[in-house]
């Protein structure tokens, strides 16, 4: 039963991935910052920066709900819009760390640390952002196993819109002109004319 549906969800990403591709040049992230929980496989809470126009850094903090573990995740992911930017399909990579507290006197299990892999899909709307996502971590040290296949879906909060990092830039940029035209301005007498108060 396992494979047929591995072979299908691959099958899905493939798709979306290819649908996606073909209208990934007009559209842009809608978002800059996000943050919020993550449930599935593990659970904790996640947030989200764009660093460029179809890329996101993404790090997650979770707790296993099978392993005595916390996990700290920092992953960068490529966006590729599938009907506008709100709805888009996305992969990526990034580097796991794991705490392991489970009391094993035989054979201590190692702090896990390897390698992660990520495919999903999101959705936003307004301020909210849901996502769903593939994650298998490679442990290339530690860890219970040697691989995890986790999923999850994540809820979170847009606490900065699109391009708001670069209006706020252009704002202190448009102030700081203001003040440099006003002290050019004070700094030279227009009205030539009339004779400065000596006192």
């Amino acid at each position: 039963m396992i494979a047929p549906r591995f072979a299908a969800m691959k099958k899905l990403i493939l798709v979306l991935a290819m649908f996606g591709m073909a209208f990934s040049g007009a559209y842009s992230q809608s978002y800059d910052f996000t943050g919020g929980v993550r449930l599935g496989t593990d659970w904790g809470i996640t947030s989200q920066v764009r660093l460029a126009k179809k890329t996101t850094a993404e790090l997650i903090l979770q707790s296993s709900l099978k392993r005595e573990e916390v996990l700290v995740t920092a992953l960068a992911e490529q966006h590729s819009p599938i009907i506008s930017r709100r709805f888009n399909f996305y992969a990526g990579g990034g580097l796991h760390k794991g705490w392991n507290s489970a009391s094993n006197e035989v054979e201590p299990i190692k702090d896990p640390f390897g390698v992660t892999l990520i495919a999903g899909a999101e959705f936003t709307l307004a301020r909210l952002n849901i996502s769903w996502d593939f994650k298998p971590a490679i442990n290339l040290v530690g860890g219970e196993k040697k691989i995890y296949t986790q999923t999850g879906i994540s809820l979170r909060y847009v606490i900065f819109k699109k391009n708001h990092f670069e209006k706020a830039r252009k704002k202190r940029q448009r102030v700081k002109r203001r003040e440099e035209r006003r002290e050019n301005r004070d700094g030279f007498n227009w009205r030539f004319w009339e004779k400065k108060d000596k006192g």
